[in-house]
């Protein structure tokens, strides 16, 4: 099973890799989506999934790293690499400065005070003049989706890598220690400060690069749109529903549930907005940890997992 492992994901790779190529423009258009979906997804893999710290503040990161491409491309007459040089360097900024006291908070106190980072931080972007205020900033357009699709692929495999190398590296393990138990991991010699931080930085830096590489691509921001909520909240689930804290879990439950999601919306359009919701309840009654854990356990799950499951959460 292990042998086939490289393999599978090798032809994913190229499948994925060919969309641009054999798929129709509606196809390419969904991919770069969903693709950069899936970065969030692990993204917030990072300081969720392994760090176990569940933050609602990654859609801040979003926003930064789209005006930082918005404001060097529509302010400074800048190259779009600059730009995402600069979102990151924003993202990296607030992720080391709000970073160490947000995360002295945890469990539900963490979530609430990530939760309101992504209104204040629209409110003070819609009162910044460079960044058009309410009113908003317009890019320069480039009809290149082939190009999008590629920058949006390279940066999921750069989010997976990343997440591969933690499972593989001390700074990972110090991660897993921290979630499980996090004074016990500083009595390890775990600098759980400086090791959450970090984690958050990570996190932070590929929310960053893909909302710079969404807002070149739609060439529109305002401050709703950028640092809208409900984003965060689709990472979140996509991750969870795949299965938060492994390797290739957010992948696949990015692009399942954006597959799913748009056949909804195209064919049951009231349907679709519930879908998420349900998803999320399923998610966590049924399997909390993921499709990955049901693959891994294979024909062995069957409906005791899911019953052990239902009882577990005492329904």
């Amino acid at each position: 099973m292990k042998r086939l492992r490289p393999l599978a994901v090798a032809a994913g790779l190229v499948l994925l890799a060919g969309v641009p190529w054999y798929g129709s423009d509606v196809l390419v258009q969904f991919g770069i989506n969903a693709l950069l979906l899936a970065v969030l997804a692990q993204g917030w893999n990072i300081i969720g999934g392994f760090t176990g710290y569940p933050s609602f503040g990654n859609s801040v990161f979003y926003g930064l790293g789209s005006y930082g491409v918005a404001i060097v491309m529509v302010q400074w007459h800048g190259s779009f690499a600059l730009g995402l040089a600069f979102g990151v360097a924003l993202a990296v900024v607030f992720a080391f400065v709000l970073g160490a006291p947000i995360l002295r908070l945890r469990g539900h106190y963490f979530a609430i005070a990530t939760l309101g980072l992504a209104q204040v931080m629209a409110a003070i972007i819609a009162n910044v003049p460079l960044a058009g205020q309410n009113i908003g900033l317009v890019l320069p357009p480039l009809n290149d989706d082939r190009m999008f699709y590629e920058l949006a692929l390279t940066l999921l495999i750069a989010a997976t890598a990343t997440v591969y190398w933690l499972t593989r590296s001390r700074f990972g393990f110090g991660l897993i220690a921290i979630r499980e138990n996090e004074e016990g991991a500083a009595v390890m010699g775990v600098d759980t400060t400086r090791y959450k931080v970090l984690a958050f930085t990570l996190s932070g830096t590929f929310s960053a690069l893909a909302g710079g590489i969404h807002a070149y691509w739609i060439t529109f921001l305002d401050p709703e749109s950028a640092f809208d909520i409900s984003l965060n909240v689709k990472m979140i689930i996509m991750a969870v529903f795949g299965g938060a804290g492994t390797v290739f879990g957010p992948i696949v439950g990015a692009l399942s549930l954006s597959g799913i999601s748009e056949l909804l919306s195209s064919e049951v359009t009231r349907v679709a907005g519930l879908f998420f919701g349900i998803v999320i309840v399923a998610a966590v009654v049924l399997m909390p940890r993921g499709l990955a854990d049901l693959a891994r356990r294979g024909r062995r799950a069957g409906w005791r997992y899911f019953i052990e499951n239902i009882r577990a959460n005492r329904l």
